[in-house]
């Protein structure tokens, strides 16, 4: 039998619980250091919905962000899969129905998780059916960067350390 197709025919399948959840905790944790971490917190959601809508995950209450916007108090949900936890932000049906568990705790710790970043993505693309968007040839780039390398770009106000003689 050849490797290679048996490699293939695996990969159609659909990934297991465990290696969602511990994708899910790859993703969260590179996207709160990303420059731009909206597409990685979407994937986070929708993995998780889909996790708690198929009944493999379960919303365990409310705790106090760590981290609320404007300075005013917020809640986070608690939802844990395996022994992973995760939090989200809650839906109004969330605030009503849900206990409210106080602060989070500092000891409690989400297991390591040793996968890379571009194999977690694939991993959550493949439970949920999203791909990212890539940038089109004719979506502006960094325009400062472009200005940089410009040959027309003239500075009036060159430097005084360069030296006299010195010509921009």
């Amino acid at each position: 039998m050849d490797h290679r197709t048996n490699r293939n025919s695996t990969s159609s399948m659909s990934p297991s619980v465990t290696s969602v959840v511990q994708a899910i905790f790859v993703v969260n944790k590179h996207a709160k250091t990303a420059l731009d971490p909206k597409y990685l917190y979407h994937l986070k959601r929708t993995s998780i919905n889909k996790l708690l809508q198929e009944g493999k995950a379960k919303k365990l209450g409310l705790h106090f962000s760590d981290n609320p916007r404007n300075s005013a108090q917020q809640s986070d949900l608690i939802i844990q899969c395996e022994e992973y936890i995760f939090h989200l932000p809650p839906s109004k049906e969330d605030l009503k129905n849900l206990p409210h568990l106080g602060s989070r705790t500092a000891s409690a710790r989400n297991p390591k998780a040793s996968l890379s970043l571009s194999k977690a993505k694939q991993i959550l693309q493949t439970y949920t059916g999203i791909k990212e968007e890539k940038e089109t040839e004719n979506a502006p780039r960094n325009t400062r960067r472009k200005r940089m390398h410009d040959k027309s770009f003239h500075n009036n106000f060159p430097s005084t350390f360069l030296g006299k003689g010195f010509k921009w």
